[in-house]
């Protein structure tokens, strides 16, 4: 099946008005709507609204930390979106950032592969019905078991960047996230989930055709991302380390401007889809060709009316 995401809620647009706007998704091409979590709304309420307002669109969380929620509280989280939209929530977890669990959540950042793991393993075993005792690596359950257990099982997918995470997600899970590539980034992905796990990716999309609005707007983004550890390390593996060396220098001296201007044309153009909504489309449909299996659309506003953007960037 060709799937066609997008990113909820939209921004600029309240949660409580988004009724209207899911609803219309599937007529407009799309089948998932996926949430994230970070400093807006959490990643399971819109799903929760938009179980009920849309019935045939795919749910999905990209992604849930692993971190911010004890692991019985993530596999009730899950198991209530799965009972509301039975076999069609799919439970995107990931490590997140130290920024979001440390600093803004007050707890330790240690071991992400491992507890991203473990975190896996445990839900796979809680979702199922099973009652829960066991000794992992970074926690320890005992005696859990859900009041409430779902059939079928939500599929898991993994939040992964970088060669260990992804081959963790082509062993153990059903699907692997990504973030912050382009379309030749793609293939690189690939070779380590395989050529039949799913393979879902958020691509920021400015459907404008002002190139200086829509790299202004990308290179916002680009320093508040890609400056994190992880995504730094991520772009070094893509072989784009050099090309962005020069933001990270001016941004570890504390140059916010600089960094941003320092940031190629080019690296925007390719990490950032901008243009006609129709030239956007395409783009976004390129990352398909070259082997991503679940576009999800973040829209990144211009000033025009989100809605529009939405319904034409759909594929009909």
């Amino acid at each position: 099946m060709k799937r066609w995401g997008l990113t909820i809620p939209l921004p600029g647009v309240p949660l409580a008005e988004h009724r209207k706007i899911v609803e219309e998704l599937p007529d407009w091409g799309y089948t998932d709507v996926w949430t994230s979590e970070k400093a807006g709304t959490d990643a399971f309420t819109p799903l929760a609204l938009a179980s009920q307002w849309a019935p045939r669109l795919r749910l999905g969380t990209a992604v849930a930390p692993v971190y911010t929620r004890g692991p019985a509280l993530l596999a009730m989280n899950a198991a209530t979106l799965a009972g509301l939209a039975p076999g069609r929530f799919v439970l995107g977890i990931g490590a997140s950032s130290e920024v979001i669990v440390r600093k803004w959540n007050a707890t330790e950042y240690v071991a992400p592969l491992r507890r991203v793991r473990d975190t896996l393993r445990f839900l796979r075993a809680a979702l199922a019905g099973e009652k829960v005792s066991e000794a992992y690596e970074t926690f320890s359950i005992s005696e859990f078991r859900l009041e409430h257990p779902v059939d079928p099982p939500p599929e898991i997918a993994l939040a992964a960047l970088k060669p260990e995470m992804l081959r963790l997600a082509a062993r153990e899970a059903d699907c692997a996230i990504t973030n912050w590539l382009a379309p030749g980034d793609v293939p690189r992905i690939r070779e380590q989930v395989g050529p039949e796990l799913e393979l879902a990716a958020r691509i920021f999309v400015c459907p404008t055709e002002d190139k200086a609005l829509a790299r202004r707007l990308g290179r916002r983004l680009i320093t508040g991302y890609l400056t994190v550890p992880v995504y730094a390390a991520f772009h070094e593996w893509l072989g784009r380390g050099p090309d962005l060396k020069p933001m990270h220098d001016a941004w570890k001296l504390g140059d916010r401007r600089k960094a941003m201007e320092l940031i190629p044309d080019e690296a925007v153009d390719d990490l950032v889809v901008h243009g006609t909504p129709e030239f956007c489309r395409e783009r976004v449909q390129s990352y398909v060709d070259n082997g991503l299996s679940t576009p999800i659309i973040a829209l990144i506003p211009t000033g025009d009316c989100p809605v529009g953007q939405v319904r034409r960037l759909g594929p009909g």
